[in-house]
């Protein structure tokens, strides 16, 4: 499956603007467009997530981690791990879950 740019979803979850890039059946990507205000409050879901900052600054925390990241920097949170997100400096992020949230579709 291919999706061009053109074609891809923009949605907004608990007030975070991002962009569904790419859906199949066992995974999903997303790239997050954090503004300064978007912080992402402690939840948790049944994907395992990846995530690679292309630019800005988040804290990210889960677990044992309390992390600054910034463009460049990646991670793996397992499935059902509290986490939270601080928006420091406007940027992106993609994200893959798998599987795919239902809640983002």
């Amino acid at each position: 499956m291919i999706t061009k740019k053109s074609n891809t979803q923009k949605r907004n979850f608990k007030g975070v603007d991002f962009e569904l890039l790419a859906c199949g059946q066992k995974s999903m990507i997303t790239k997050m467009n954090y503004k300064i205000g978007d912080n992402v409050p402690f939840h948790c879901h049944p994907n395992e997530q990846a995530g690679y900052v292309i630019s800005g600054k988040i804290r990210l925390q889960f677990a044992e981690s309390d992390q600054i990241l910034t463009a460049g920097d990646s991670y793996v949170i397992p499935e059902n791990i509290e986490h939270r997100v601080e928006v420091i400096e406007v940027g992106e992020v993609i994200d893959v879950f798998t599987p795919p949230r239902k809640d983002y579709k």
